[in-house]
């Protein structure tokens, strides 16, 4: 269960992330691709023992879905922050406070580079070539750990992600202040 400052990292992040697609088309199906790359950056992060995103994820027909995320996008555009996957102004504020904040932090920083390879990497795929790469992911399963399977052979609807039960060495954190200042300028507060 996310807590209220995981909820503010996990939207200022999005944003972050957001703005690093601005090279990039979302093209049709932006939102799939958008979940897409966040599973993969909350891959990456975990592979590296370091918890960023806080975001569930469940296999759907088009790989991995967060309802999390999927309400966060959506509240960030009905507060008039996020408009299709482009940036407020407001928003874009919010990214250069939590730049700024961000700065000599190594966990924070080691995150922040995780999301810029994922987004370069994976950002001028299409939608169907980056749900494909997800679905070719392969996942240890808790009961059998020397087992892998591809996202592609698990079923639909089955957890794929749960950060929560996950044991890291590091994660992203911001000051309380700094956590009220994203909230307002967000719209949050």
């Amino acid at each position: 269960m996310r807590r209220p400052n995981d909820i503010t990292i996990d939207r200022v992040l999005l944003l972050y992330l957001l703005q690093l697609c601005d090279d990039y088309s979302m093209g049709p199906g932006g939102d799939v691709k958008l979940q897409q790359l966040v599973f993969l950056s909350e891959l990456q992060m975990f592979g590296k023992n370091l918890k960023g995103f806080h975001f569930e994820f469940f296999r759907f027909a088009y790989g991995a879905f967060s309802k999390d995320l999927d309400n966060d996008l959506t509240s960030l555009r009905r507060r008039e922050q996020v408009e299709n996957f482009a940036l407020s102004e407001q928003a874009r504020e919010a990214v250069d406070l939590l730049l700024k904040t961000i700065e000599g932090g190594q966990v924070n920083e080691k995150i922040v580079e995780i999301l810029q390879a994922v987004v370069n990497t994976y950002g001028p795929q299409d939608t169907g070539s980056i749900t494909n790469s997800v679905e070719e992911v392969e996942l240890i399963l808790p009961e059998q750990p020397d087992e892998k399977l591809a996202i592609r052979d698990i079923s639909f609807h089955s957890t794929l992600l749960v950060p929560s039960r996950i044991e890291v060495e590091g994660e992203f954190t911001l000051p309380q202040a700094t956590i009220n200042k994203l909230n307002s300028v967000m719209g949050y507060s």
